[in-house]
């Protein structure tokens, strides 16, 4: 519920502090006096969007400044949370606009963005006039006004799932389609690939060691000559035979040496040992040397083919086994593509049947709700003096999409046998004002912690019509909060609070502001309404017997 709003400096308002109440509030005042100003102010701390020039003349920078009461379950916490923005059983709103038109937005002395405010007005305040094109007169809304009446969340959330599984399968299936039409397109060098690496086969780390291999086998015969003369020179002939000599002569005196030769024997034992590794390591090199003499001619055909075979695909050596896994995927999809494609064919339909269900079942919902909505509006114009109208919520088949396939649109008929169209298009302006009104008091039950503003939503109708706009009004104001800007006394004189809105000129300057009005002044406003200019006293007695009523 809107508590408070404090406006400083914009357009020609100085300086204004307004606490409203639960309940009708009314504010009137003469054409001019500033009513719209009011709203277009309330309109900027909301973040809608509206006069570009704001800044009343000779100020650096307006400002305006609205706070709330929220109740526990106020759509408008959940909003607060997500945007990380302070919470409370209190909500204020503050905005300025610079002169140079930049504009600044606080939430609970927090900065935000303009679109915070947005959605957090759309919780707070719902404006409605015969003009807005932003509520019930725009049929891109109708639908969502109409699933909000029937409580459809649940089933349109259903449907939107579905459609969000149906979407993916259709993506799933586009994307295999797509890779097996670029799979196809090289189906023959797939297959003349793979039995390429098939019949090569290729194994990690096989091109360095078949190169080591070719390049030891080239130089055996130049360098066998030598590892045997580095045998014989390590073999008892050579070095094993003379420390085997030396260990001999040095142990058969070790005895007299009184222990003066033990490290050298001890080292002696341990040359005997390397030297052994060394012969040991010279007999495999040795080994290995001796080949046949197709093995080098077989070891170069493969290290060349592995080479070449890497060459034409662009590849390392090494990574020839993983390029032809990788062909060999692509070739497993072309041969099983069959299957995987009757899968996701069979995923699509599955899907198809699923959301075919949701937006079947929602559709049914929206036509019975839709009925029973147009059974209240029947009620609802009745005491409007409207009951040869006839309202008309229509739902035709629309192209599918994430909410169903309904098309809803509001529309009426002021006489029965009329022909029937849009609300903006067939109601004169009385009409529509009170159209507006019932279409209003049927989609809002139950609702509360919203601020309901008509801006002269009486224009057109008077007497006995206007007294019936007005308790419309002053019921639906019953639990909630309802601002009626309006220049109807009949309704003016239902409302549970009143405010006038004034304008002076003063030094040039014009200024405008909204005074509260007790019980006598309240007498001499309407009587102001009714009468003119002139004020008789005839004026005010009619103004009390309304006030009365």
């Amino acid at each position: 519920m809107l508590r408070g709003l404090d406006v400083r400096d914009m357009l020609i308002i100085d300086r204004l502090e307004l606490e409203f109440q639960p309940g009708l509030n009314v504010l009137t005042g003469e054409t001019g006096a500033g009513k719209s100003i009011l709203l277009d102010a309330l309109g900027f701390v909301l973040g809608w969007r509206g006069r570009a020039e704001l800044v009343r003349t000779g100020a650096e920078q307006g400002e305006v400044v609205a706070w709330f009461d929220l109740e526990e379950d106020h759509p408008a916490h959940q909003i607060l949370e997500e945007a990380g923005l302070p919470d409370g059983e209190e909500l204020i709103l503050r905005r300025t606009n610079g002169r140079d038109g930049r504009k600044t937005a606080w939430v609970n002395d927090r900065r935000c963005s303009g679109e915070v405010l947005r959605q957090l007005s759309d919780t707070l305040v719902e404006l409605h006039g015969q003009h807005d094109d932003r509520g019930l007169l725009n049929p891109r809304g109708h639908r969502l006004l109409l699933d909000d009446y029937a409580g459809l969340a649940t089933k349109v959330g259903t449907c939107r799932s579905a459609w969000r599984a149906l979407s993916d399968a259709k993506k799933d299936l586009q994307t295999a389609e797509d890779a097996l039409e670029t799979v196809r397109a090289e189906e023959d060098f797939l297959r003349h690939a793979v039995s390429e690496f098939d019949l090569l086969d290729p194994q990690p780390g096989e091109e360095a060691a078949l190169d080591a291999r070719r390049r030891m086998m080239q130089a055996s015969e130049r360098i066998r000559e030598d590892i045997v003369k580095a045998q014989n020179a390590l073999g008892l002939e050579g070095a094993e035979g003379k420390i085997g000599d030396a260990l001999r002569w040095l142990e058969e005196v070790a005895e007299q040496a009184e222990g003066q030769l033990e490290e050298a024997t001890e080292a002696l034992y341990r040359a005997l040992s390397e030297l052994g590794n060394a012969q040991s390591g010279v007999e495999q090199c040795l080994q290995a040397l001796i080949f046949n003499p197709s093995e080098l001619e077989e070891a170069e055909e493969r290290l060349f083919a592995i080479r070449g075979l890497a060459r034409k695909h662009d590849v390392l050596p090494d990574d020839l086994g993983t390029f032809a896994t990788q062909l060999r995927v692509k070739l497993d999809a072309l041969d099983n593509s069959a299957t995987e494609m009757s899968s996701k064919q069979q995923a699509v339909r599955d899907a198809e049947t699923e959301y075919d269900a949701a937006a079947t079942k929602l559709s049914k919902a929206r036509r019975d709700s839709a009925q029973l909505l147009d059974r209240a509006m029947a009620k609802e114009l009745a005491p409007l003096k409207m009951e040869r109208a006839i309202f008309v919520t229509e739902i035709t088949e629309a192209p599918a999409g994430p909410e169903g396939r309904d098309s809803v649109a509001f529309t009426v008929a002021t006489n029965p046998g009329a022909p029937s169209g849009p609300l903006n298009k067939i109601a004169s302006g009385g009409e529509l004002s009170r159209f507006l009104l019932a279409l209003k008091v049927c989609l809002t039950s139950g609702a509360s912690g919203l601020t309901m503003i008509f801006d002269e939503i009486d224009r057109g109708v008077g007497g006995a019509t206007a007294d019936a706009v007005g308790r419309r009004l002053s019921t639906l104001a019953n639990g909630t909060q309802v601002l009626v800007v309006t220049h109807s006394p009949q309704v003016a004189a239902l409302g549970g609070h009143h405010w006038r809105v004034e304008k002076h000129v003063k030094d040039a300057q014009t200024t405008s502001t909204v005074v509260p009005l007790n019980p006598h002044d309240r007498i001499d406003e309407i009587a102001r309404m009714l009468s003119g200019d002139t004020v008789t006293e005839q004026a005010r007695a009619a103004a009390a017997a309304l006030l009365a009523g």
